[in-house]
């Protein structure tokens, strides 16, 4: 206005202007400033300069801030000021540090408190703890602590990286304290869980009538979101609602965000219905979020549909919260259609929820073409992809979008980094896990709690225990996932004793233990055929109120399976709220090992009928039922049901099924034609199934031709030479039994060693009886027992001394048979006791 009336402008009047357009963030009116200083002259003079870059800083342009900052030499502090500040603004924290750097090493302007509350700001937003405490050394020598600014910013570094006690201490030293520094306090006890200190410190701040603005109020309310703060959360609101800041917007979205995580989703209506303003998109977004996080994907969605019927447009908030929850991938197209007619698509958080959302459903081709279309791709958008591939098993294609990733000079986060290693854990790439593990111990990165977990699931997946043990160990902080993944390895690579360790100290660190590590333990125990530890587990499931769920009450049926109680797989079953495949497929499965074949059968055709599709493992139950159970025409008819209804090609298993089948029920003439006939080449699985029929039949010729065939597809295998040798000793043919078992020797094969324990009961003195687990071991000479009394050896029926006179027959014959293992497991168990007890082994016995 002024220049239009001809007055003449100063540069003090112009860097006025444009820090006003920065305070309003009115780029518009900014811009026309910056027009009528660079016509008039006035561009490198410093003051309108700094004005000029925190203009551009404001407005999200840092690239056009740094090109007039580097333009022309800034000789004055405030001009690095604009730049650091706004580089932190920005999110560009390490801009900020490299400008700092490059402040001091110039030598000729020396950093004032702002300058240096940004750096320390810039420090506590990356966590960088060690360069913080650098700042803050430099602050002490320089004398600038007492300034408020910079106190305030040292409070939030420590508060930020979890340091509490020395946040504190710095804290309590302040001679003046602001609603900043009190905020930021708060802030840093409600990121470390500790709600109630969080709580303390409020009731202190207003007890001091201490200022308090809209974000202390949002920390506080986000200490409350929790299960046991119900009572918290309702008195914080009536306090709010005493103060006037409920008609804040922040407030109330912070309420809204604070009921939905306490499960109080009618009083999250009723802060949203009470909303005066209901154009706000903020406040829209945040309760579609609400629903969104929570699960209740028919709620986000109305409220989505509600907000297009009042006239208003969703932002890319709500419409990546809505992409998040889609459960149907057609309902998914007509979102991405809406997108791209709103001109949504374009934003990076849009863009890499479409890219999520596709993968989820195994649409790489389309989530890839998403990802193309993303024009400033962030570490979001590198992340959804490179876990869309990880996830569906693309693991090179993930592996080499994390290389361009890095050739683009993007700097991976945590995320990023979980997301290669999963991939890494799905191929079981150790060498490339090594790498990316390395490449955080140079980012020094690799204690961050995701990256430790995701390091730990790694090496744990590749059998790399010794490697996951370690860095488990040196985690500053153990989480769920991170036990849930040690515990899983122990059990998948047959450490059994360790993740049962592992699981009673996670339960001791009262961590809140996941259905996914009960799952890994009831696996752990199935191994170990401990029915006794099963059930307490399962009593544990039940106190925890798992029992429902799917992956649980799955692994309950094989525990239960292995441990030969097949009433309470079916209790287990039961107990299951929403069924699932594998569910279905463990108790088809148990039944058929139990041979129950049509029980097994009859659940294959509830399931069915439910409108579960089976697939290639359901199947391998299905006809190993009918082969337990010597259902013939009925394998024949679901062998043939695998391609015609549902297109599944059968494979090795199926096809051995189908020979266990034929041959149990005597038809081995049969299996050897159907073998020939197969329109796969028949592998070991097959040819080994045909030799353990020709045992049970004792059919020494087509014997002979299963085992050889086994020995040519798998010469170091030594199952094909025992059971060859089975089926002589079975016939009496002792002679050959020792020449098929030199020939084993002769492969340089070994067979593991065969152990059987029981439990027996040992009395002490002025105690009770005390249980101890019995074991015999195959290459032990001798066993220490001593000789049974009289009355013991009544106790021993007659097919049980059969059985020991049995095996020590052939124990004289044959050197390294296990039967005599379990005779004398046996044996001591019935003499110990009159009790039923349970013999435990390694190598299935007869």
């Amino acid at each position: 206005m002024h220049s239009s009336l001809g007055i003449e402008l100063d540069d003090f009047t112009y860097g006025s202007a444009l820090s006003a357009c920065s305070a309003l963030q009115s780029p518009l009116c900014g811009k026309q400033v910056y027009s009528l200083v660079v016509k008039n002259g006035f561009f490198s003079n410093g003051y309108v300069r700094s004005g000029i870059i925190e203009l551009f800083a404001t407005s999200s342009c840092l690239e056009d801030a740094l090109r007039v900052f580097y333009d022309v030499s800034c000789e004055n502090v405030v001009g690095w000021n604009a730049i650091i500040s706004g580089a932190v603004k920005n999110k560009e924290n390490w801009v900020a540090l490299d400008l700092f750097r490059e402040m001091l090493h110039l030598g000729l302007l020396t950093p004032n408190s702002y300058t240096l509350s940004s750096v320390l700001t810039a420090c506590a937003a990356l966590e960088e703890l060690d360069l913080g405490k650098g700042v803050h050394g430099w602050v002490i020598k320089r004398g600038a602590g007492e300034d408020v600014f910079v106190a305030t910013a040292i409070v939030s570094l420590y508060a930020k990286c979890g340091f509490m006690d020395e946040a504190m201490k710095e804290f309590s030293r302040m001679p003046v304290r602001n609603v900043v520094s009190w905020t930021g306090m708060i802030s840093g006890f409600v990121q470390q869980g500790d709600s109630i200190s969080a709580l303390q410190f409020f009731r202190e701040m207003r007890k001091m009538r201490e200022e308090i603005n809209n974000y202390t109020v949002t920390s506080v309310l986000t200490a409350c979101a929790g299960p046991a703060m119900v009572k918290e959360a309702i008195q914080i609101h009536c306090w709010i609602l005493k103060t006037g800041l409920y008609s804040d917007a922040v407030v109330k979205a912070s309420l809204i965000k604070m009921y939905s995580k306490i499960g109080e989703f009618v009083l999250s209506e009723v802060v949203f219905k009470e909303t005066e303003d209901l154009k706000q998109l903020g406040i829209w977004g945040v309760m579609i979020s609400a629903f969104a996080q929570n699960e209740n994907s028919r709620k986000a969605i109305d409220m989505f549909q509600r907000m297009l019927y009042e006239g208003l447009k969703p932002d890319e908030f709500c419409t990546s919260c809505i992409i998040s929850i889609v459960y149907l991938l057609n309902f998914g197209w007509q979102i991405h259609c809406y997108t791209v007619k709103a001109g949504l698509v374009l934003f990076v958080s849009v863009g890499s929820a479409l890219c999520t959302m596709y993968s989820k459903f195994g649409s790489l081709v389309e989530s890839y073409e998403v990802f193309q279309q993303i024009v400033e791709k962030d570490n979001v958008s590198w992340t959804s992809m490179i876990s869309g591939f990880a996830e569906n098993g693309h693991a090179n294609q993930a592996f080499q979008l994390f290389r361009d990733m890095l050739f683009e000079k993007n700097e991976p986060d945590e995320m990023t980094l979980a997301a290669v290693l999963t991939a890494c854990s799905v191929t079981q790439s150790l060498n490339t896990g090594k790498e990316v593990h390395g490449y955080t111990l140079r980012r020094g990165i690799d204690k961050k709690i995701l990256v430790c977990g995701a390091l730990v699931n790694m090496y744990s997946k590749c059998g790399a225990l010794d490697m996951a043990k370690k860095v488990f160990d040196m985690m500053p902080v153990k989480d769920q996932v991170s036990y849930s993944s040690l515990v899983s390895g122990y059990a998948q690579n047959g450490c059994i004793e360790e993740a049962l360790l592992l699981f009673h100290e996670a339960q001791m660190t009262e961590l809140e233990i996941d259905s996914f590590t009960l799952s890994s333990v009831l696996g752990a125990v199935s191994l170990l055929n401990r029915l006794r530890i099963g059930t307490q587990l399962h009593a544990h499931i039940l106190k925890m109120g798992l029992e429902s769920d799917v992956s649980v009450g799955s692994s309950l049926i094989m525990l239960y399976s292995k441990c030969g109680s097949i009433d309470d797989c079916h209790k287990a079953f039961n107990g299951i709220k929403e069924h699932d495949l594998i569910s279905w497929t463990s108790m088809i499965t148990s039944y058929a090992q139990h041979g129950k074949g049509t029980e097994a059968l009859s659940v294959y055709e509830v399931m069915r009928k439910s409108g579960i599709k089976p697939d290639s493992v359901t199947f391998v139950g299905v006809l190993c039922a009918c082969s337990h159970s010597g259902l013939v025409e009925e394998g024949y008819y679901y062998l043939n049901s695998m391609v015609k209804d549902y297109g599944i090609e059968p494979g090795y298993r199926h096809y051995a099924c189908i020979v266990d089948l034929l041959g149990r029920s005597g038809r081995l003439k049969e299996a050897e034609s159907f073998i020939t006939n197969m329109p796969i080449k028949p592998d070991s699985l097959v040819w080994e199934t045909l030799l353990a029929a020709c045992k049970m039949h004792g059919d020494i010729e087509l014997g002979r031709l299963a085992a050889k065939k086994v020995m040519e597809l798998e010469p170091c295998d030594i199952g094909a030479y025992i059971s060859l040798s089975n089926i002589c000793a079975d016939v009496g043919q002792w002679e050959e039994v020792l020449k098929i078992r030199r020939e084993m020797k002769g492969t340089g094969a070994k067979k593991d060693p065969g152990w059987s324990s029981h439990r027996k009961k040992k009395l002490e003195k002025d105690k009770d009886k005390v249980e101890e687990i019995a074991s015999f071991f195959r290459w032990e000479k001798k066993h220490e027992m001593k000789f049974p009394s009289e009355e013991s050896l009544r106790r021993i029926s007659l097919s049980e001394l059969l059985m020991l006179l049995c095996a020590n027959q052939q124990m004289q014959m044959i050197s390294g048979m296990s039967s005599p293992l379990i005779a004398l497991s046996i044996f001591e168990g019935a003499v110990q006791t009159a009790e039923d007890i349970p013999v435990e082994k390694n190598w299935p016995m007869t």
